[in-house]
């Protein structure tokens, strides 16, 4: 398998692994993947939920959280080390003003088109910025405003298709469309990204992510062009994911039909395992909330039968009665809680097998 190159920085393997929250992928699985020659990715989502206590609110909840995780998980591992942050919640300015402060490698940010991030940006940082986006459009946007506003172009760029897990960036009617596949998208924003390197002279990284599970998607993926791929569903059942072992055991107990599309509060769809909590939506049950710290801008929770964060707390708690699990379309795929390790390995054995079988492959 290829390394990944973002920058100076180099991966032994090109697999990112996705940033889930809330309190999915947090410093315990970050490093893992990390020590293992990926890149660990902590999401900053919702962290100031379980960092309470340690402040006075919830947005200084959440800068006291963010810098503790990164901490802790440099404390863990001198591998590569990236924060995911949604554009669309209230506190993105502070997540990433501390991400760079503490010298995280990487921010992957979504939800949203990120098109002031490198204005955080100081002289002396050393942060790569990764947009996640959905489109060769999206791709050409930020392109151009972070060239012409900052003089900076991305870092690499993930692409992220309709098969994903949580929040996805595509209407309801498009998710099972070819023409918004990964496999469509990718080669488009691929040339989208060859126009910005040819025209000033960089190495502009795509990142395929939505649906990847098996070592064998990866070879394919990366034959249509793929530098790596990001991937969040693998690493939700392995020991040093940070959920809940309830959360963990939603995912082996699925089958293919609990995979479901929502509409979230946020006024996005999103992929998630159906379980009673979101029966109990679907009846038009509502789960009366108090919005204390209105973390999300696009979310009205005087409009919505419940509140997200809230409930994807609960998730990561176990407590899957006032909450559920955000998945990506493979979750069902899982059969086990093993080691990260043990997940590398597996994944390089199937990428192996599949790329021995193929009679133009390249170096495995």
């Amino acid at each position: 398998m290829r390394n990944l190159n973002i920058g100076n920085l180099v991966a032994k393997y090109p697999i990112i692994q996705g940033g889930m929250g809330v309190g999915v992928s947090l410093s315990g699985l970050a490093a893992a993947v990390a020590n293992e020659g990926g890149v660990g990715v902590i999401s900053a989502a919702g962290l100031g939920l379980y960092y309470m206590q340690e402040a006075n609110n919830y947005i200084d909840a959440c800068i006291y959280g963010l810098k503790q995780e990164i901490r802790k998980a440099r404390e863990k591992t001198k591998g590569i080390i990236g924060v995911n942050i949604m554009g669309a919640v209230s506190n993105f300015a502070d997540m990433v003003r501390i991400s760079i402060e503490e010298k995280a490698d990487i921010i992957f940010s979504g939800a949203g088109l990120p098109l002031d991030l490198p204005s955080y940006l100081k002289p002396d940082s050393v942060t790569k910025l990764v947009p996640i986006v959905s489109s060769a459009r999206a791709t050409k946007i930020i392109c151009e405003k972070w060239k012409a506003n900052y003089d900076y172009l991305p870092d690499a760029i993930v692409v992220e298709g309709p098969k994903a897990g949580g929040h996805l960036g595509y209407k309801l009617e498009d998710l099972d469309s070819e023409e918004f596949a990964l496999e469509t998208t990718l080669p488009k924003v691929i040339q989208q990204v060859r126009v910005f390197e040819e025209k000033y002279g960089i190495k502009i990284p795509v990142i395929a992510a939505g649906g990847i599970y098996y070592g064998d998607d990866i070879y394919k993926i990366m034959e249509l062009g793929a530098s790596g791929v990001q991937m969040g569903t693998r690493f939700v059942t392995t020991k040093e994911c940070d959920a809940s072992p309830e959360f963990k055991q939603s995912y082996i107990d699925a089958k293919e039909t609990d995979v479901v599309i929502i509409k979230s509060p946020v006024g996005m769809p999103g992929r998630a395992i159906n379980n009673s909590f979101l029966e109990s939506v679907k009846r038009g049950e509502r789960h009366p909330t108090n919005c204390a710290h209105h973390c999300i801008k696009t979310c009205n929770v005087e409009d919505s039968p419940y509140c997200i964060m809230r409930a994807l707390l609960n998730a990561y708690y176990g407590k899957l009665e006032r909450g559920f699990c955000f998945a990506g379309k493979n979750a069902y795929r899982a059969e086990e809680i093993i080691t990260v390790e043990e997940t590398f390995t597996r994944i390089k054995k199937e990428y192996e097998t599949y790329a021995q079988k193929q009679p133009n492959r390249f170096d495995v």
